[in-house]
């Protein structure tokens, strides 16, 4: 199995000063299952490529398995030619000072994002190219993974599991080793060797700067520990101390918000013995949601909008998407969240006018910062109950205190809705601090309305229940 590495900055041959491998010698490192060999295909002030080819022995593969196997699988397998769990730790073995991101002799170098293209010729690949680029996009990669035919002389039968996988970008050595030493064995999906607690530390190490920010950190989490319970647990609960976030909103989803029907008897849409016609489907919550903020935006005339909080960037690509908003903006307090809002808007996907309409940063709401103003409105969407409820006079003053916009919009859940949800104990996200009554969250609007000289109308989002209410309650303030 084979990993090159090419850069061209320059001299591109300092390569080697970072791999700590010199580039005009083979060099050989044994290994329980192999022979790994070093050398440099290409070397030159321009270019130079470094290439780690890793010769497994199955016999010595086989007699390495704690439990004996009598397959003849054992010793006929893709091990010997797929990149996997074992060139991921061939990696770790023969780069284990340039994964630390030192360097004696080129430590200013070790340090800075250079130009890199990595190159696997054969990586399984669950989940097809679509993984791929779902792992190592986000880290700021451009991916090519081309899907490897089964057989090119018979392509009606298809593409195998394994793609040929080049990833280009500016990052530095040690992270760029780091990520595919730890997503080799995710996208395989397998790992041929025993699974113990010391896989925490080695995730963790090699995660460090870029592991707790990445939006599929759970799903990866999961696969490199190989869904062994106890380990995801102690890996997730040291990201969420890494990220500043509560363990258990790391790898779980908030809950749907769309109760079941409350009349188990009514007809099934399209019922063909009543001849009724088919029903849309209902509007789900989080779309109206964002529709009644958009609806509010217009009827405020607010071309110029921020949206404070923005998480993945749902209500932003909406914005964007409505040439009437002149200049959005979207921040959040969470690198991850930024990741994925640019993920989710994907330059390539916006036309030249959406990219010059758009500003994406990171920042916190219990700051004041100059880059909130400017902006007719301002939008906390599902934001508020997201904050302790001693740092909210922070968030009050910056928001409605500092910016001052025009209008400020604010929606939060409606506590007396949950009991429409079957099963709910608690809150509907487990990074909900608090969840307000319609009493509650009215004297709050009321209070900051009457401090910062606001005045504040209410506007039920979502079906309202005689009894509770509506799900999501918003407050439109306006100066």
């Amino acid at each position: 199995m084979l990993l090159t590495i090419t850069t061209t900055v320059r001299p591109a041959t300092d390569l080697g000063y970072l791999l700590v491998k010199h580039p005009e010698r083979v060099q050989t490192f044994e290994q329980s299952f192999g022979t790994a060999h070093v050398f440099y295909p290409d070397a030159s002030p321009d270019r130079c490529t470094a290439a780690l080819l890793l010769d497994v022995d199955p016999i010595k593969l086989a007699k390495a398995r704690k439990t004996p196997d009598l397959s003849l699988g054992q010793y006929v397998n893709d091990r010997p030619y797929a990149a996997s769990s074992l060139l991921a730790s061939a990696m770790a073995n023969v780069f284990r000072t340039a994964m630390r991101g030192a360097s004696r002799d080129r430590a200013e170098l070790a340090a800075t994002p250079i130009p890199l293209t990595v190159t696997l010729p054969a990586l399984p690949c669950r989940g097809g190219a679509e993984a791929a680029r779902r792992l190592f996009e986000p880290l700021g990669w451009r991916v090519t993974a081309r899907p490897v035919p089964l057989d090119p002389e018979f392509p009606q039968w298809g593409d195998s599991r394994y793609v040929t996988l080049t990833l280009e970008g500016e990052l530095k050595l040690a992270d760029a080793l780091n990520q595919v030493y730890v997503l080799l064995p995710v996208l395989d999906d397998s790992k041929h060797y025993w699974i113990a607690s010391d896989e925490v530390d080695k995730l963790i190490r090699a995660g460090t700067g870029w592991l707790a920010a990445h939006p599929e950190r759970g799903r990866i989490t999961r696969r490199y520990l190989a869904n062994r319970r106890g380990l995801v647990r102690t890996a997730l609960a040291r990201l969420a101390e890494a990220d500043d976030r509560p363990e258990d909103a790391l790898d779980r989803d908030p809950i749907d918000e769309e109760p079941a029907a409350s009349d188990p008897t009514a007809a099934e849409p399209g019922d063909a013995e009543t001849g009724t016609e088919a029903a849309a489907p209902p509007v789900p919550l989080a779309e109206r949601r964002v529709q009644a903020v958009l609806d509010v935006l217009r009827a405020e005339e607010a071309q110029r909008v921020i949206d404070l909080g923005c998480g993945s960037g749902k209500l932003l690509t909406r914005l964007l998407q409505d040439p009437y908003f002149r200049s959005v903006a979207g921040t959040d307090v969470s690198p991850r969240a930024i990741m994925i809002a640019q993920r989710r808007l994907k330059p390539a996907r916006l036309t030249r006018a959406q990219e010059e309409r758009l500003n994406l940063f990171t920042a916190a709401l219990t700051y004041a910062d100059d880059r909130f103003h400017g902006y007719d409105a301002a939008v906390l969407m599902e934001v508020i109950e997201h904050v302790d409820v001693p740092r909210l006079p922070a968030v009050e003053r910056v928001v409605f205190g500092d910016a001052r916009h025009r209008v400020v919009v604010v929606t939060t859940p409606n506590a007396e809705y949950n009991v429409r949800y079957e099963g709910l104990t608690g809150f509907r996200h487990p990074d909900h601090r608090f969840e307000w009554t319609r009493a509650e969250f009215r004297e709050w609007a009321a209070r900051v309305a009457g401090a910062y000289g606001y005045q504040v109308r209410y506007v039920p989002v979502g079906d309202d229940d005689t009894e509770v209410g509506a799900p999501t309650q918003m407050g439109v303030f306006t100066r």
